[in-house]
Formats: structure tokens, sequence, C-alpha cells
């Protein structure tokens, strides 16, 4: 089974030279499991001072240098981008149509640091710091260490002198994964081969693998580096739906309808949304998505293909590979994997979103996941009276989606004597709702710009319908 995610939060921290203030504002990491075998890719920002810093991950195994690689930003923003939230734009045909057809809606996908970390570093350090490096190789912009330590104070002070400025509060957070024998990623970034966006490094993503019979998501170290709330985003590609085994679980309200003003500030209104869900259901992770990863009504953009789950780690899945002569080649390697494997990955697995947002008081443990049964939500055109089923439920297939609709009522004359009503036209190209963990909080009141209730929020509209 191949199990694959992404998340916007971060399982390591970033540790620079003393005195810097370092922030995580946005990571996307993208795991696939199959077997024991686990492809970890990660894409991250860095804010901070223009200086060499690093990222710190935590890892189960010691990895090689065939186990590291680069990979391309593009395939991050496509699964964030079929996942995330969407609006869609609805028109009331005339009232009085000649004889009416069934509408045929056509979907088309959008073509839409110092170079050396460990310079005289000996293999082992003092026994009273307990620290090993049991790795070291360079990758693009990053030169990589493979740490093991024997006690969380022992790698702190490690770090400090090496120059870099760990907070206080780092040993509590490093001693579980110290106590279960884990090691400790360390990838140095040279900053003269990094691209700076508006105070943010931009990184190359890094895709590592290891074998290991346990499979969880660290994500705890991040609260290190975390200015203030985080948002944590999982996308799950497996063939079944997921949910979380150790928090509770809920899904975003969808199919409500909103107020033409709502389209220029969707992000925030969504934002908004997602915050009054959380605040009733404190502690949940909020499912938003759970969908065939080939398909999606509507479509935001592009949806997955063989190529994009090959990039992110079926080309290393130990049960992927095989040396059938005739079959596509791997990027990046020689390896191959069967056409039979490639349509399964193609059109048997379902993207599930998954949606947290947490302080250090409210993230306690690491991420658990459990698969869960299919559900649909999020669909269907409006009826007669503009009203669409609201809440998810169970069904044969999952067909969920945070999905919110503007309706726009025919304004013209009305001339016959029987006019039908409610008959809705096609809808505009979905707008998607991304990087909410960054809009603007706190201005957008949901009962003025969502035109009807939504019983499970106990919020009752002051909005009107057009």
């Amino acid at each position: 089974m191949n199990l694959a995610l992404t998340l916007l939060g971060f399982c390591g921290f970033y540790v620079g030279g003393a005195g810097a203030e370092l922030f995580n504002n946005a990571t996307e990491v993208v795991l696939m499991r199959a077997g024991t075998r686990t492809v970890l890719s990660m894409q991250n920002n860095y804010q901070g001072p223009p200086k060499d810093f690093a990222m710190v991950v935590p890892v189960p195994v010691i990895l090689q240098k065939e186990a590291v690689k680069t990979l391309p930003r593009e395939v991050f923003k496509k699964v964030d981008q079929l996942g995330a939230p969407r609006l869609v734009e609805y028109w009331e045909q005339d009232p009085c149509p000649p004889p009416y057809d069934p509408r045929v809606v056509e979907s088309a996908a959008a073509d839409v640091v110092e170079e050396r970390l460990a310079s005289g570093v000996p293999r082992r350090r003092p026994k009273d710091l307990g620290v090993t490096v049991e790795a070291k190789f360079e990758v693009g912009e990053y030169q990589i260490l493979i740490l093991s330590a024997k006690e969380a104070t022992g790698l702190e002070i490690w770090l400090r002198e090496y120059k870099y400025s760990i907070p206080p509060n780092a040993a509590p957070l490093l001693k579980p994964y110290i106590t279960g024998g884990w090691k400790f990623f360390v990838a140095k970034v040279d900053v003269s081969k990094v691209k700076f966006e508006n105070g943010s490094a931009v990184l190359s993503p890094l895709r590592f693998h290891y074998d290991s019979e346990e499979f969880r998501l660290p994500v705890r170290l991040g609260l290190i580096n975390a200015g203030a709330a985080q948002d944590l985003i999982v996308s799950i590609l497996a063939p079944e739906r997921y949910e979380l085994a150790n928090y509770a679980n809920v899904t975003i309200p969808t199919n409500l309808t909103v107020a033409p003003e709502a389209k220029p500030r969707f992000g925030e209104l969504y934002a908004a949304l997602f915050d009054a869900t959380v605040a009733k259901n404190p502690g949940a992770v909020v499912t938003e998505y759970a969908w065939a990863s080939n398909t999606c009504d509507p479509c935001p953009g592009p949806t997955l293909d063989s190529n994009d789950l090959l990039t992110l780690g079926v080309d290393v899945s130990s049960s992927a590979e095989v040396s059938m002569k005739g079959q596509r080649p791997l990027p990046g390697g020689k390896k191959v994997v069967s056409a039979q494997l490639a349509q399964q990955l193609q059109s048997g697995l379902t993207l599930t979103r998954l949606h947290a947002r947490y302080t250090r008081e409210s993230l306690g443990e690491d991420l658990v996941f459990r698969a869960a049964r299919p559900i649909v939500g999020g669909r269907d055109t409006p009826d007669p009276q503009g009203r669409m089923v609201q809440g998810s439920k169970s069904g044969p297939v999952n067909n969920f989606q945070g999905r919110y609709a503007v309706l726009h009522w025919w304004e013209g004359k009305v001339e016959c004597k029987e006019p039908r009503r409610g008959l809705w036209g096609g809808y505009s190209a979905p707008q998607p709702a991304v990087d909410t963990a960054f809009v603007k909080r706190g201005d957008v009141q949901l009962e003025q710009l969502v035109t009807q209730n939504v019983p499970e929020l106990e919020l009752k509209t002051s909005a009107k319908r057009p």
C-alpha cells in the first residue's frame, strides 16, 4: 500500500548563527509509504537573516547519500491546489426559456552556508555530549549530516558549539526522539546558492527515504520555530481515506452559499470558517477533501498523474522497483516501474486533505493516522430555492470537498405565465483558497457573508440573498 501526505507546518526546526531569530512560516511535506519504506519529500520556506542556516529533522534510521535528492517545486503546488477549498459561481437561467436541455459541463484542467558544516569535526564527540556524526555528504545547496545523540541536552550543546543558537525550550521536544532511538537529519544551507523572496529563502525541495516498521510523522519539533500559531495541512495519497487516530476528527462545513462580496475575500472567509470550526471542536483535525487523485468536480487546477507520483517516491518504493525491459525509465535513475503499478497509482488512489491549526500548548503528540470509511459531500447543484445539501455523510466512494458558492439570480424580465425559477447554468472556474495560513484574520464576520444558517457551527446568518 502506498501512502503520501503533504503538510504546512514543519516536522523539524531551524538552527542558525548565534543571536539569529529564525522562523518557519510554511512547509510542505509529502510522505509516501509502501510496506516498511517511507519516502519523505519536504519543501520549506525559511524566514530570518540571509546567513547560512540548517534544518534539523528527526529520522528513525541513518541515511546515506543515495537516499537523498532534490525535487522540482511544481509537484507540491499541484497537490495543494487540487485539495484546496474552492469557491464557484452559479447563474440562474432565464425563467422563461425554450424547452430546457440539460447542460453539459466540460471539465478542463488548467495548464492552469559555510560549505562545510562539520569541518574538522571528529566522528565521535566527547562522551559527555553523546553526539555522533553517523554520515556526511552534499546534495544541491545542502550539506547533510546524520547525527545520533544519547541525550537532548548533549545535542543542544553540540549544536551551540558549532555556532548555532538553540532556543532554551528545545531539549524537552528533542528528548522523546532521542529516547526512541531516532537520528537527526541536519541539512545545512549555503545561502549564496539560494534565492530570497520577501525575506524568505526559497529552498530546493528535499526528498529522502528509509525503511522502518514504525510509521508516524514527527511534528512537535516544528514548535521550536513557531512565531505564533502554525497551520498544518496533511494531504494523504492512499487507496483509502485517512483520518487521525490520536486526535478528534471533523469535516469542514461545505456547500454553503455566500454573498458576492465574499469573492475577493475568499481566503479570509475560508480562514474565518476554519477558525470557527476549530473553536467549536477544540483540538480536532479538519477534513477538507477526500476524492480520487486523478479527477475532481469542479477542478481548480490539474489533477495528479503517474509522473507526479513517481516524483514523490514510487521510484524508490521497494514494491515498485522492477527490471522489466521496455518500461518507462524514471527521472534521475535507471530504475523502472511496472505499467500495472503506474496505472494503479494513477487511478486507484484517494487524496485526503487534513488541516489543523495549533500552538505549543495544543499540539501534544506526533501524528498517527488510520484508514477511514469513504465520505461524500460538497457536490451537486443548487435546488430551485438555491439550497445545497450541507455536511458530509458515508458513501460508497470518496467524494467530499470544501465547496462554497456565489449564486447569481436572474435579474432580467420575466414575461411568461409559468416561470421556472432556480434553473442553474454553468459555473465559473473554481477559485481555490490557498495560503490561508497567511491571510489577514479577524476582519471577516461569517454571518455577514454566509447567506444561510450553519447548524453545526450554531451560526445564524444576517446576510440577505441577492
